[in-house]
């Protein structure tokens, strides 16, 4: 057995193989996301999330009080015994099989947010872009209850995404001027998918929410 080992430790390291060159594509290729990953829908280009920014209204954050999750339905059926959750699940990972009732009993999940990959869909969250507790901050506290259900399973616009599930809970009701995702790579496409969600509907910024994204849309 010591001389089995011994075999392989001789063997000439990948990187040698491939030589300098090599090695760089390979370790470039260990560091980014895996290709064909289905993800949400685009959000719009840098130049137009500037320009959305631009146009939001800028007030100071309102009031938490009257907010609960429940003020807006979230996970409705989408169709059959599917419901949002279960659709995003499908829509952003690889290979994903679901049972009878929906549920994603294998697949792979990639999540944009920290590069982590994820094999257990219970491992895995469905992260609304602007949180909703945000969006109650932020002028949903005036919306129908049927506007604000549309809002929480909008699978429309890049309002859902699924990630790793503790980065998701880090996350929380912050905004980009208290948060943003420790994958530096995703932070353009990130605010470019929060200025669109509030400018499709309505949403105001606050000042240092305003100034955060003006500043990561700035090196985009």
């Amino acid at each position: 057995m010591s001389f089995f080992y011994a075999r392989r430790s001789r063997r000439p390291s990948r990187a040698a193989l491939l030589g300098s060159a090599g090695a760089l594509a390979l370790a470039s290729l260990l560091t980014t996301a895996p290709p064909a990953q289905a993800a949400p829908p685009t959000p719009v280009n840098a130049t137009t999330a500037r320009t959305y920014l631009g146009q939001l209204t800028v007030r100071a954050e309102g009031s938490s009080s009257g907010y609960s999750r429940d003020r807006f339905p979230h996970w409705i059926t989408q169709s059959g015994s599917c419901n949002t959750r279960e659709v995003v699940l499908k829509r952003d990972g690889r290979n994903v099989v679901q049972n009878a009732s929906c549920a994603a009993v294998s697949g792979t999940w990639y999540s944009e947010f920290d590069g982590a990959t994820w094999t257990a869909a219970s491992d895995v969250d469905i992260d609304h872009i602007v949180p909703l507790a945000e969006a109650w901050r932020s002028g949903a506290s005036s919306w129908t209850t049927a506007r604000r259900q549309s809002f929480a399973n909008d699978l429309t616009g890049p309002q859902l995404i699924a990630v790793t599930d503790n980065v998701n809970q880090a996350k929380g009701d912050k905004d980009p001027a208290e948060w943003l995702p420790p994958r530096t790579a995703y932070r353009c496409v990130y605010v470019r998918m929060w200025v669109q969600v509030k400018h499709t509907y309505g949403m105001s910024v606050d000042t240092a929410e305003k100034s955060a994204l003006q500043s990561v849309l700035g090196g985009c």
